[in-house]
């Protein structure tokens, strides 16, 4: 199993983004996390279209698009035009989910489902069999430096159990720290995105942390 480290871009220093990106690049990380808010879905806003758009000229490396917004399908094919590689989008936000997936895989992109806190594995089981990706999201969405949500563990050993029937990747979204990778990567969890309990704010040498990191899951 490979562990996959993607830093969470709302999260990086936008008064430097292209050295940001330079010395993430450099850090080998796998992929770009880009959340996208709309003020609605969840009571923020974050990543515009602009700023996506830069971000994807800085990087030949994997982006996803996080859209935390209402009625996603809407804006499926503008992210997928954006270059978005994977795009999640919350099943509570959409009327008809398995359509939107099925829109997301027309594109010749890969899908992921976001499972909110209020969100159980029961809710959306049925999905698993046709995403790629599930990302679990272990604070309340919509702002950084939450606390995780340790409640969330339990369902979240029912997505770890079921990835042997389904095959997706599965993932952590939420005051992810170092320490939390090491329990979660042992049980079987692929993805951890990186945000300021990790990563930002904490050191400007990413490529230092990122190793340290590594080597710690080794």
């Amino acid at each position: 199993m490979q562990l996959l480290l993607s830093p969470s871009m709302m999260c990086a220093n936008f008064q430097n983004l292209n050295e940001e990106m330079e010395m993430l690049n450099r850090a080998d990380i796998n992929m770009y996390h880009m959340d996208i808010m709309d003020g609605l879905y969840v009571p923020n806003f974050a990543l515009g279209l602009e700023d996506y758009e830069t971000m994807r000229q800085n990087t030949n490396k994997t982006m996803d698009a996080h859209l935390m917004i209402e009625s996603p399908h809407r804006y499926i094919k503008l992210f997928s035009d954006l270059g978005a590689d994977i795009i999640y989008f919350c099943p509570d936000a959409e009327q008809q989910p398995v359509r939107t997936i099925e829109e997301i895989h027309d594109l010749g992109k890969k899908a992921g489902i976001s499972v909110n806190t209020n969100l159980s594995f029961e809710m959306v089981k049925e999905l698993l069999p046709i995403v790629d990706y599930v990302l679990i999201m272990t604070v309340n969405p919509g702002f950084a430096g939450q606390k995780f949500q340790n409640f969330v563990l339990k369902k979240l050993d029912k997505f770890i159990l079921a990835k042997s029937d389904y095959h997706y990747i599965l993932g952590v979204d939420g005051a992810i720290s170092r320490e939390k990778i090491k329990c979660l990567y042992k049980k079987g969890v692929d993805n951890f995105i990186l945000g300021t309990s990790a990563l930002f704010n904490k050191s400007q040498n990413y490529q230092k942390t990122i190793e340290l990191i590594r080597k710690e899951n080794d």
